[in-house]
């Protein structure tokens, strides 16, 4: 019984990675489709949303039935919650990655320079990227030192998402570039959202 349970429970571990593999190519094409303003690949984006819900729900079913049959305790049982928790917190990173890639399809009417504030935005792209692997590494090592280096990395998406906010209030009073800008500090707020669910998976390895 407890042979077959721990094997359902790295099963579930291994459909967690890939998962995380998953959210990161979309937190990639969601980025790239900003900075081209590449409406088909925004789509690609959103339509991968149903995939990154479908293993979600898979997971949770797999959680729920360990819980049910097997009534996990100790480090089992924590483990098992740690799944779920950051089960939920990649699929709400797949969740604003699809609110980039829909307000890039927004922007595209919008005639407005913005290589300022795409570069901020790429930046904290880039420092999303970094600190979901390393968060998913984390995981799979138990390496508690290298989950709590993921604050630090957060304060670095935060000065980015000030730059992002700067570089806002600077483009001009244009209805354009009001409406262009109030976007992308949507799109600032998304990203940097991102990076707090990265973190907030760094404590559920500090929990384990």
């Amino acid at each position: 019984m407890r042979a077959s349970f721990h094997h359902e429970l790295e099963a579930l571990e291994t459909a967690l990675q890939e998962e995380g593999e998953l959210v990161l190519r979309v937190l990639r094409s969601a980025l790239n489709a900003l900075a081209r303003g590449d409406d088909e690949l925004a789509d690609e984006v959103v339509s991968f949303d149903d995939e990154i819900d479908g293993r979600y729900l898979s997971i949770e079913a797999g959680v729920q039935s360990l819980l049910a049959r097997q009534t996990p305790v100790a480090s089992d049982l924590r483990l098992v919650l740690a799944v779920l928790r950051i089960n939920l917190h990649l699929e709400r990173i797949g969740d604003y990655c699809v609110t980039v890639a829909k307000l890039t399809k927004l922007m595209g009417g919008l005639d407005v320079s913005d290589d300022a504030i795409l570069g901020s935005l790429e930046d904290m792209g880039q420092r999303c990227e970094q600190m979901i692997r390393v968060a998913l590494d984390a995981f799979a090592t138990r390496d508690v030192a290298k989950a709590r280096s993921l604050q630090e990395l957060d304060e670095l998406i935060d000065r980015a998402n000030r730059r992002a906010i700067e570089d806002v209030l600077s483009l001009g009073g244009s209805p354009q570039e009001r409406e262009h800008g109030l976007r992308m500090l949507v799109v600032s707020r998304c990203v940097e959202r991102i990076g707090d669910h990265a973190v907030d998976i760094g404590e559920q390895i500090a929990y384990l």
